[in-house]
């Protein structure tokens, strides 16, 4: 099974503040959601939690939760305390590629696990304040393809470049 990695990350590493996107990027939703659909998409707690609620689970795909709390109610999702859990578990259903979607701790873990293949990377072009970021990583690690290069307009606050990033073997 494909591992892959979805974010939207500002210059300056942003990903949210106050548990919530800190922009309106109707197309990258739409990437988003394009890529997402009919995958399983794993997410930490607080990911979860700022989902707006008619949105919660998010259709079309299995959502598997993340937390420390075993006994948390996902309302509709699939909980588990392990990142090796949630992997197995989308793997055992069939899945040929989960998405790893958030928040930063959940990046954070994925990638020091060295379990992502693929990365889909909106690098946002602006530095807003924020309280969570997307961790750091090495470049040369990755092969990078350029996706889509989108101007800021009367629907984007911010111009916007999607990445897709492959773990070099």
């Amino acid at each position: 099974m494909r591992v892959s990695l979805i974010a939207a990350v500002a210059d300056n590493g942003v990903i949210g503040k106050d548990n919530d996107l800190v922009w309106s990027l109707p197309d990258d939703m739409s990437f988003f959601k394009a890529s997402t659909v009919g995958k399983h998409v794993i997410m930490g707690r607080r990911n979860y939690e700022s989902i707006p609620q008619r949105f919660r689970p998010l259709p079309g795909r299995p959502n598997v939760v993340l937390s420390r709390n075993a006994k948390y109610d996902t309302k509709g999702a699939e909980l588990f305390t392990s990142m090796d859990e949630a992997l197995n578990f989308a793997k055992d259903a069939g899945e040929t590629e989960a998405f790893i979607i958030g928040g930063g701790q959940i990046y954070t873990m994925a990638l020091d696990a060295g379990v992502v293949d693929t990365m889909y990377i909106t690098h946002v072009h602006g530095t807003p304040e924020g309280d969570a970021f997307f961790p750091e990583f090495d470049p040369s690690e990755w092969t990078l393809t350029v996706i889509d290069d989108h101007p800021a307009d009367e629907r984007h606050e911010y111009s916007f470049t999607i990445c897709q990033y492959d773990r070099k073997s």
